[in-house]
């Protein structure tokens, strides 16, 4: 993996590459760093990756992970992504990260919701699974997904982010309790 600081206003999060793109991505505190370790990372083929393992483009790749999580901090989608490695990931993970990047700033939705969306209405507890497995937060934004008592429900970087990434968006939620 390749390690890339990213500073922002909110403080330097930590982006990791693999040879097929953006791996993991960890918040400033080192709380939620220390969490984030424990998640599975894509496997290292030592055939083709030695340690100082470089793919072409990574300093594109940085460059567009930096932009990107700079729009997304301002309450903006993306307007390009950097590749994402989720090779980590079940097929229903990777379904549910998919589906998160549906969801447009400044809107959530609730685990049920986003079960049901997937055609599995009875998944909610397996889609909140994977929102906590996933290993690139705030640009794959499980942070707007919400809990069906209008509460927030759980967030790998803790819920003081994802109170202040709802802000950031807009997301008023007492309203949005009210709209459920």
């Amino acid at each position: 993996m390749n390690l890339a600081r990213i500073q922002t206003p909110l403080g330097t999060f930590r982006a990791y590459f693999s040879a097929h793109g953006l791996a993991r991505l960890e918040f400033p505190s080192a709380r939620a760093a220390s969490r984030n370790k424990t998640r599975r990372l894509p496997p290292s083929n030592s055939k083709t990756q030695a340690p100082d393992f470089q793919p072409a483009g990574l300093h594109v790749w940085q460059a567009v992970t930096a932009k990107a999580l700079g729009a997304a901090l301002s309450g903006h989608a993306p307007k390009a992504w950097p590749p994402l490695d989720w090779s980590g990931g079940t097929d229903f993970q990777r379904r549910v990260w998919v589906a998160l990047r549906r969801i447009p700033p400044g809107q959530t939705r609730t685990y049920a919701q986003l079960a049901a969306t997937l055609g599995q209405p009875r998944a909610a507890r397996a889609v909140g699974g994977a929102c906590g497995a996933n290993p690139i937060p705030v640009l794959v934004p499980c942070h707007r997904v919400t809990a069906a008592s209008g509460g927030l429900g759980g967030f790998s970087g803790g819920l003081a982010w994802k109170r202040r990434l709802l802000a950031i968006e807009g997301v008023n939620l007492r309203r949005a309790r009210k709209l459920r």
